[in-house]
């Protein structure tokens, strides 16, 4: 009798350690796919961000009195680079928003000039810029759906014992800041 006591609670401690395991596991798991799809979404920003600099050549050549847009542009593309190096997910999300407030004022400014709008190398920088929204939207909906994944398998139970012991937390949703919601505002006055 002894030794099935015994050989019920190694059974018992072993299937623990398994199930420690397993929860271990599945979270480190969660988190770096979070991680992955937050470099999915660096990964688009840089491609946009390397796309500006041919689109502002493009536009000064046609528009240079514009300068204050197109500055606008390049301090924008600058924080971008910045937060896809060391920003956290909202400042990720601000440099991104104000970003493409920059691109919206130049592509106002584009619709002054019909040169610049039948030039090949524009229209070809706006296919460009239209493919790598289209890849950003899709990078921030993964993300989005990992941290979900994520924060779902932290806040719950049996899981959420584990978190601590696999040093995976909750992470931020990229979300838009609150005034990107706003169009922004052009005046060529």
């Amino acid at each position: 009798m002894t030794l099935i006591v015994i050989l019920v609670i190694v059974v018992i401690l072993v299937g623990l350690v398994g199930f420690a395991m397993a929860g271990f596991n599945k979270l480190r798991k969660a988190d770096i796919a979070s991680q992955e799809a937050l470099g999915g979404i660096d990964v688009q920003l840089t491609r946009r961000a390397q796309l500006i600099p041919n689109l502002v050549s493009t536009v000064r050549g046609y528009a240079g009195h514009e300068k204050e847009v197109l500055t606008g542009v390049t301090e924008a593309r600058a924080r971008v680079a910045a937060a896809a190096q060391s920003g956290s997910v909202p400042e990720k999300a601000a440099a991104e928003a104000q970003l493409e407030r920059s691109l919206v004022n130049v592509m106002a400014v584009a619709e002054n000039y019909p040169d610049l709008k039948a030039s090949t190398n524009f229209l070809e920088l706006q296919r460009e810029l239209s493919e790598t929204e289209n890849q950003l939207a899709f990078a921030r909906q993964y993300y989005n759906d990992s941290v979900n994944t994520l924060n779902t398998l932290v806040a719950t139970v049996p899981w959420m014992f584990f978190s601590g012991m696999a040093g995976v937390r909750r992470r931020d949703f990229f979300e838009a800041p609150g005034d990107y919601e706003q169009p922004p505002t052009v005046d060529f006055s």
